[in-house]
């Protein structure tokens, strides 16, 4: 009988045992999707423009990005610069546009919204490439 309480002790401590690891694990995936209210959702954007842009249209550009964050309220903040790094490896992205939503769904109002849209017709013509990256912060 003794042989079965120590089987049955084990059993109750490895199984609390997983228990723990279960709940850590889901603690770590809703740390991983960014639930944390301190929390922000970046939206990086880098332009590398085609050969022969006039300075009109760069300016052009610029301005419409910017503008867009009095046109759709789900942006949070809206900051660009130009590259000014010395390494010599932004393979030649110029433009950084660096947004910041609350939460996956304003980013989701953003993306087909109506002036991202007409941005994107009005940048068409000048882009020769872009690169996105979205990050929650920790």
């Amino acid at each position: 009988m003794k042989i079965y309480f120590s089987l049955f002790a084990l059993l109750m401590v490895l199984s609390t045992l997983g228990f723990n690891q279960t709940s850590m694990t889901v603690e770590n995936s809703i740390s991983a999707t960014k639930m944390d209210q301190d929390s922000v959702l970046r939206h990086v954007v880098l332009l590398k423009f085609k050969e022969g842009t006039t300075k009109k249209q760069l300016e052009e550009v610029e301005t419409a990005f910017v503008a867009l964050k009095n046109k759709i309220p789900e942006i949070e903040s809206l900051e660009w610069g130009l590259n000014n790094s010395p390494e010599g490896l932004n393979k030649g992205f110029t433009h950084c546009f660096f947004l910041t939503f609350a939460s996956e769904e304003a980013r989701e109002v953003y993306l087909p919204h109506p002036d991202h849209k007409a941005f994107g017709t009005l940048l068409g013509p000048s882009l020769e490439d872009v690169l996105v990256v979205d990050y929650w912060t920790p």
